[in-house]
């Protein structure tokens, strides 16, 4: 739910904050402020590698806690600035946050659940982290039209207290045994072994992060606009992007629960291979051609966003997929440095779509533009290990 609420109250926000820092609310400045502050949270999250020799040395659950903690307070905490940068440095560091928490938790899933049911144990995992966009949007729709954008992240704030169950009812996966040192969990990944797979691991990631982050950050603000162009008050702006990310929610969540069937029955390269294709097609038909239509642009934009959506269960597949590459003592190591790392070279990414924003004023192209990346996936994907039919190595 966290991670949607900034896309959703990026526009007010920042219409309120930029002012009293000086800065004038127009839409380009708006739009090349949003990049920074995504481009700020990519860095955080590109930090929480960290987060996984930490897992590999004191275990799954303690770091999981410690993970959403991290996360939820600095959520909660941007509920209280009083100018752009202290929002920005919020971002920054709920971004260390929440990149642990999928480390951690696809690690955590993949060696508790049995054998039989572990794959589709990963796909369950992110309907939940989806599901976030029907919580976030009704929120939005109810508490965000009636108490504003400071409410909604104050919201944020409530995962700190699933740290309580976590504690007394979840316990360390049986497979799990201490590494030897953080240090050695990491030089595992460029051995002879695992390199090949770990640089492969975290380009695939930095394709995914590149389009799937930028369509699904700029759609709320990208409706909000097309909303107001349609004839609708800012209320019925507000309430549109709310319905365009359950949309988005809802399409993810169908991908979610679609991806180990079609993982086990074409294997993992074809599966991701055909969520990349729909990002590709879904973005650059969205941002680049539904979103200059001159009549029913806001209807079109809509369909798109739902194929987005189910386009965006790619990121499902590296749950499934990535832990099956590593032997435990590396595993979540390898997860957290693939999900991460590639996220410093997205914010450079980010921070240029916000200066393409900002120069052509429009959100369309410069975003249209990200769904190059998944042809560079598509190239890359024949590379990658089929571990179809493997268990999960020891």
């Amino acid at each position: 739910m966290d991670s949607f609420i900034y896309a959703l109250v990026l526009v007010p926000a920042l219409r309120e904050l930029l002012p009293r820092s000086g800065i004038a609310a127009s839409t380009g400045e708006i739009g090349y402020y949003g990049g920074i502050m995504f481009a700020l949270f990519l860095v955080g999250w590109g930090l929480s590698l960290l987060w996984g020799p930490i897992g590999d040395r004191f275990g799954r659950v303690r770091t999981l806690m410690l993970t959403i903690l991290c996360y939820s307070i600095f959520t909660w905490a941007c509920a209280f600035v009083t100018n752009v940068w202290q929002l920005a440095a919020f971002r920054l560091l709920g971004g260390i946050g929440i990149g642990g928490e999928w480390t951690i938790g696809g690690t955590f899933i993949a060696e508790e659940w049995p054998e039989d049911r572990r794959k589709m144990g990963a796909g369950l995992m992110h309907t939940g982290y989806y599901f976030g966009f029907f919580l976030a949007a009704l929120l939005n729709a109810t508490v965000g039209a009636h108490f504003g954008w400071r409410a909604m992240f104050a919201v944020g704030g409530f995962p700190a207290m699933l740290v309580i169950f976590i504690r007394k009812g979840v316990h360390e996966p049986k497979r799990w045994k201490p590494a030897e040192s953080t240090v050695r969990a990491m030089r595992m990944l460029f051995t002879k072994e695992y390199r090949k797979r770990t640089i492969l691991n975290s380009l695939y990631l930095l394709v995914s992060i590149i389009g799937l982050w930028a369509g699904s950050v700029y759609s709320p603000a990208a409706l909000t606009f097309l909303a107001g162009k349609a004839g609708l008050s800012s209320t019925g702006a507000v309430r549109i992007a709310s319905f365009g990310t359950v949309l988005l929610g809802l399409g993810t969540v169908l991908g979610c629960l679609a991806v180990p069937p079609l993982a086990e029955r074409f294997g993992r390269r074809w599966t991701q291979a055909f969520f990349f294709t729909l990002m590709l097609l879904s973005i650059s038909l969205g941002f680049g051609y539904a979103f200059y239509m001159q009549e029913h642009a806001l209807q079109w934009f809509l369909v798109l966003v739902f194929v987005m959506g189910f386009g965006g269960a790619n990121q499902a597949m590296y749950s499934l997929w990535f832990p099956e590459q590593y032997r435990t003592e590396c595993r979540a190591s390898a997860f957290g440095f693939a999900t991460s790392v590639g996220r410093f070279v997205c914010a450079g990414f980010t921070f240029l779509v916000g200066a393409g924003v900002s120069h052509y004023q429009t959100i369309g192209i410069p975003v249209a533009m990200t769904s190059l990346a998944f042809v560079v996936g598509l190239a890359l994907l024949p590379w990658g290990v089929e571990t179809k039919g493997q268990p999960l190595p020891d």
